[in-house]
């Protein structure tokens, strides 16, 4: 297996008296795309929220790239080049997508350098650089919100938070097809995604998260192909 850059090592986490994980481990590879799946309600963007430490674990340990990062301010874990793609996108829909991108390209040391890179990487973004992005799709603004996780402090883990959810199917292609380009050119990325099949099919490995408990890990592949765990923890048939 690759070389950790990520490790996350017992941690629990609490919403006030609410006890949300629960001794939660994982682990993501220098260059793989794990995948993070289970029902709703199963944990998956609160494990991301404590790695960002939006959410603070209350025991355990994260590693970046050996160092602890449990400890640290958001901002401090987006300096070690950890980038968090939430649900909700959160786009400013007043502000074009050159604005959007360009708060983004300033956030950080370096990022401005990348600026012209981003529209290579995505086209449709270069044609609409002057369009407010609440007038654009859903999948156009899934694309500005990777996007903006791409600049600011190098990013070389990226944590992609249900990136198809709300989008057509042709769409939801698209953005796999974002996810893939991204890990071949050497981001790594953590997947929480509810479509549990689009994620194996991307994923090196797999974790299922199940009342905020690590309760399966296997190759991607192999659970992909294991119709009963399918069934049994994702309620896939």
């Amino acid at each position: 297996m690759a070389e950790d850059m990520l490790s996350v090592d017992g941690i629990d986490t609490h919403y006030g008296e609410s006890h949300v994980l629960f001794d939660v481990s994982l682990s993501v590879g220098r260059g793989e795309v794990v995948a993070l799946v289970g029902r709703n309600g199963a944990g998956k963007t609160t494990t991301l929220r404590s790695i960002m430490c939006l959410t603070p674990v209350t025991s355990g340990e994260i590693t970046k790239d050996g160092e602890p990062i449990h400890g640290l301010e958001p901002h401090g874990v987006r300096k070690r080049g950890v980038s968090w793609v939430p649900e909700e996108r959160r786009v400013f829909g007043d502000l074009t997508v050159e604005e959007n991108l360009r708060l983004a390209a300033h956030s950080g040391d370096g990022g401005d350098d990348r600026f012209e890179d981003v529209y290579e990487r995505f086209p449709r973004l270069d044609e609409r650089r002057d369009q407010k992005a609440g007038t654009m799709s859903g999948g156009e603004q899934q694309m500005l919100a990777i996007a903006r996780g791409l600049l600011g402090p190098e990013t070389d883990l990226l944590l992609l938070d249900e990136p198809s959810e709300g989008l057509a199917p042709q769409i939801v292609d698209d953005v796999a097809d974002i996810i893939r380009d991204l890990n071949e050119d050497g981001v790594t990325i953590l997947l929480v995604e509810q479509n549990a099949e689009m994620a194996l099919e991307l994923a090196d490995r797999a974790y299922v998260l199940e009342t905020g408990e690590v309760v399966h890990d296997a190759p991607a592949g192999e659970l992909l192909a294991d119709r009963e765990a399918m069934e049994s923890y994702l309620g896939v048939k």
